[in-house]
């Protein structure tokens, strides 16, 4: 991503703030209602930034939203971009570059999946520890802008240990069984076959899903600190003998979003 591109997506946006959010969150399909929450609210639609595309998946809202959790500046993404959607890779790290360009040093980022842990059931959630990035592609392909991080990101801690040991003790605090595990990326659109669920299975990976690993890229290179969380809303193809639709994702999210929210509301405030 050009340097030039990202600042002036980033002037437009800090053009519109009073204050430098600290932490950005990304909230996943369903989970968009933390945003409103927020406290001193500024809303910028995803189509006033220049250089960003719109996000066209139900249960994406569309724009940044930045405020006050309590005494914490937060930038909350309502809806993100997929690489389904058509967006190139290096598009869906855009909105990550302005985060950290506008002041964010730490990253929590939120998915819907589908459980491929058969211990897994829907409405759990999932500390990321680890992803699997089976897209086939990468949002740092191409010319590499050293300003913003490195040629060749280490990876090895993708996922930050203390923020992960962070979420535990919060989760312990609120009486939450919450698991932890690997998420694997597909491209999507389609649901996984259920051989594609055993291959990920045998790989290693505990959820499955279509987004979230290039933003996590995106933030490690410009080294923002990052914390994942999953909500498993289904459980993944062949596990049960069911079909999968958008539907189910949207009504479990909704289902378990306030202890989502409970859960990463006292996550921000520790940070």
């Amino acid at each position: 991503m050009e340097l030039n591109i990202i600042k002036e997506s980033v002037e437009y946006v800090k053009s519109r703030l009073n204050f430098e959010p600290e932490i950005g969150v990304i909230l996943g399909s369903g989970l968009g209602d933390m945003a409103d929450t927020l406290e001193e609210r500024v809303v910028i639609k995803y189509s006033e930034v220049p250089n960003l595309p719109v996000s066209t998946v139900h249960g994406h809202a569309g724009q940044f939203v930045v405020g006050k959790l309590g005494n914490k500046k937060v930038i909350m993404m309502q809806g993100r971009f997929h690489f389904y959607e058509g967006h190139k890779m290096n598009v869906l790290a855009l909105p990550i570059y302005i985060m950290k360009y506008i002041g964010v040093k730490s990253l929590i980022v939120t998915n819907a999946c589908g459980g491929a842990n058969t211990s897994f059931v829907p409405g759990d959630l999932m500390i990321i520890k680890d992803h699997i990035n089976f897209a086939g592609s990468n949002p740092l392909i191409g010319k590499n802008e050293e300003e913003i991080g490195p040629r060749f990101p280490d990876m090895s801690t993708a996922y930050d240990k203390e923020y992960i040991q962070l979420a535990k003790e919060v989760g312990t605090t609120l009486n939450m069984d919450l698991k932890e595990g690997t998420y694997m990326m597909f491209t999507g659109p389609t649901y996984e076959t259920p051989a594609e669920v055993r291959m990920a299975r045998i790989l290693g990976a505990d959820a499955v899903g279509m987004s979230t690993v290039p933003e996590v890229i995106a933030a490690r290179h410009c080294g923002l600190r990052v914390l994942g969380i999953s909500c498993i809303t289904n459980m993944a193809a062949g596990i049960l003998d069911q079909p999968l639709n958008h539907e189910e994702v949207i009504e479990t999210s909704t289902k378990v979003k306030s202890k989502f929210i409970s859960l990463v509301n006292d996550i921000i405030q520790k940070i």
